[in-house]
């Protein structure tokens, strides 16, 4: 048992407090002794444990003590033996003499020379420690030290630029306060919301021209929520948009029509579907109106890095002028081809499939003012309007790879293939927008959000998270985010303390996470849920979905609530799915079941974990389900 013993000593009280081992040992210091001076270490074993163990004393010698005499350990009772060691080149100076009583002690002494070599050695790691300590805090506030992080050090690359090479800064500090790269849905929305909320806001978009895309034009009820808490609802307005109140389900000739759940709310609130540049120019056009938002096109080329923080971004405008815009926060929105998120997170884009999209005219909806989903070979295919006389139709096509346009392979795959499986009242429009020739593709990109937290940077929208377009949800996605982000920006003036404001931030990819992680599950698990494969236990899940789903109550409104962004609850959508995998269970095993019927079963909870574990697992999670256990969850904002 190793002991230290702390005591003032001294020569006159030494012989009257028995040391252990001797008779009359109490713990505890001797009473009525002299202040202390130089330390002298003593080590004494002890007869308390077998094999016997080594125990220190400090003790602080009185300036009069000139030798010490403990005695360590126990002789057989009778023993008389006396023996002396010493050296004066050795560390240590040890003394054995038999006890008067019959006992035996032997006692190891240090001297005081080399006590002052074991508390230099003592300082110096002290020292050492402190410094080492030091360094690393200073490499954390650069953002160094990230190896497996995606620090600097790692990342830096022609997307990250030093300003510090002789550049002269505008005096007294930035005249913005956030800069945006990327005027679309989330970076338009998110101009407006802060410069609502008193931000000077400069906006820089590659082209501020009309865009024409073919996602980006179905707005889930929850989305809209989130765009009337953001006081933009009214940019939905005077561009034709269609109002969407659920889904209708197809496969094998049967259908099954899925309403959203909106009886608890206001009349008005209900999906949106709409030509998705239409939305956007809407968009800019509000944040425009603001004096403190400026809109500029322009192609940014870098971000602007000094000493591990991003203090801006360098651009070129329309007349190739290099320019540099600073601020103390730098938001990157520039959608799903973001060419500056390598530097701010951690990029894993899966393409699963691509979208070949067309526009059907002269023709109605089997059931107005719904989404069509087809449960078609070998991947879904999407039906919703954009305007009272267009119908947007996307049909997956699964692979990054899709027939050629130009020498018809692809006009051909849509008679052939798509176009038997089209419900009938659409089939005529069908073949007339193919022979329309205006076909267009997008490549479906999911990708987890993974970022690198960084001073005086955040990403937002597709440039941070995506998810399969089959459910709609990114939109819904980004304006949650922009919600989040305004609250937590809120109650904060001033945003140069950039590490003070990057830590604080931290708490936007934890409170984020009850509403993306759910839709970017749902959409993940229901694509390849949808697909068609040839594996019977797959069949067999695809089947049971479209059956649970046709039940009604609960069984249909609980997973359109939740693909819907009105009820964002991770949980409840686990149970969903997994409710509809043993649904498929119960399926095979009545009314007998066989050993056959036994193994697809097992396989088709397999295949269930399969398909939603690793999605959960890319989410993360802690954040997902327990989001109170993160740290950051209770993030309080900066001290100013």
């Amino acid at each position: 048992m190793l002991t230290v013993l702390v005591q003032p000593f001294s020569s006159a009280s030494h012989s009257h407090h028995p040391f252990p081992g001797q008779p009359g040992f109490q713990p505890g210091p001797p009473r009525h002794l002299p202040a202390p001076t130089v330390p002298t270490i003593l080590a004494y074993k002890t007869p308390l444990l077998s094999p016997p163990t080594l125990s220190l004393g400090l003790l602080f010698q009185h300036p009069s003590a000139t030798s010490l005499t403990p005695t360590a350990r126990s002789r057989p009772a009778g023993a008389r033996q006396t023996k002396t060691r010493s050296g004066g080149n050795g560390i240590f100076g040890e003394r054995v003499e038999g006890e008067s009583d019959g006992s035996k002690d032997m006692a190891v002494m240090v001297d005081n020379y080399v006590a002052g070599t074991l508390l230099a050695l003592l300082l110096g790691f002290v020292v050492v420690y402190i410094l080492r300590r030091k360094t690393t805090a200073e490499k954390d506030e650069r953002g160094e030290g990230r190896a497996e992080g995606g620090g600097f050090d790692e990342i830096r690359n022609d997307c990250v630029r030093s300003s510090t090479n002789g550049e002269v800064r505008p005096e007294g500090g930035p005249e913005t306060d956030v800069v945006i790269v990327g005027a679309g849905v989330a970076g338009a929305a998110l101009a407006h919301t802060l410069g609502k909320e008193g931000r000077r806001v400069h906006v820089i978009e590659r082209d501020l021209t009309e865009p024409d895309r073919i996602v980006g034009e179905l707005l889930q009820p929850g989305g809209y929520l989130k765009l009337i808490e953001l006081g933009l609802q009214d940019c939905v307005e005077e561009i034709d948009a269609q109002r969407v109140l659920g889904y209708a389900l197809f496969k094998d000739g049967r259908h099954t029509r899925l309403s959203y759940p909106l009886e608890k709310f206001h009349s008005d609130v209900a999906g949106r579907s709409f030509h998705n540049g239409r939305f956007i120019q809407r968009m800019r056009d509000k944040a425009a109106t603001l004096p403190n938002v400026c809109l500029e096109q322009g192609t940014v080329t870098s971000l602007l890095e000094e000493n591990g923080i991003i203090t801006g971004v360098q651009y070129k405008t329309k007349t190739g002028e290099e320019i540099r815009s600073y601020a103390p926060l730098t938001i990157v929105c520039d959608g799903c081809f973001s060419n500056l998120r390598r530097s701010l997170c951690k990029p894993m884009v899966d393409v699963p499939s691509c979208f070949v999209g067309l526009v059907l005219e002269n023709c109605n909806l089997p059931f107005p003012n719904h989404g069509h989903v087809i449960l078609a070979d070998p991947s879904p295919i999407l039906f919703y309007p954009i305007s009272s006389t267009e119908i947007r139709c996307l049909v997956d096509v699964p692979g990054k790879k899709i027939p050629s346009i130009a020498n018809g392979e692809l006009a051909n795959y849509l008679k052939t293939a798509v176009a038997p499986q089209v419900p009938p009242e659409l089939h005529k429009a069908f073949l007339a927008a193919i022979d329309k020739g205006n076909i267009r593709t997008m490549p479906n990109r999911s990708m987890p959000a993974a970022p690198y937290p960084t001073p005086g940077a955040l990403l937002m929208g597709d440039a941070f998270n995506m998810r399969h377009p089959l459910t709609g949800g990114g939109m819904t996605v980004a304006l949650s985010d922009i919600v989040v982000l305004r609250d937590l920006l809120k109650p904060l003036r001033d945003l140069n303390d950039s590490a003070s404001l990057c830590k604080y931030l931290e708490s936007f990819y934890t409170l984020r996470k009850p509403v993306a992680s759910t839709i970017n599950t749902l959409a993940g698990a229901l694509y390849k849920v949808f697909c068609a494969s040839p594996d019977q236990a797959r069949k067999e899940m695809r089947e049971a979905c479209f059956d649970y789903l046709s039940l009604g109550g609960v069984c249909s409104t609980g997973p359109v609530a939740l693909l819907s962004g009105l009820n964002p609850r991770p949980l409840s959508l686990v149970l969903h799915f997994f409710a509809v995998a043993i649904y498929g269970v119960g399926r095979l095993l009545i009314p007998f079941p066989s050993p056959k019927r036994l193994w697809i079963g097992a396989r088709l909870i397999s295949g269930a974990s399969g398909i939603i574990f690793p999605i959960i697992k890319a989410e993360g999670v802690r954040q997902m389900f327990f989001p109170a256990t993160v740290p950051a969850y209770y993030r309080a904002p900066p001290v100013e």
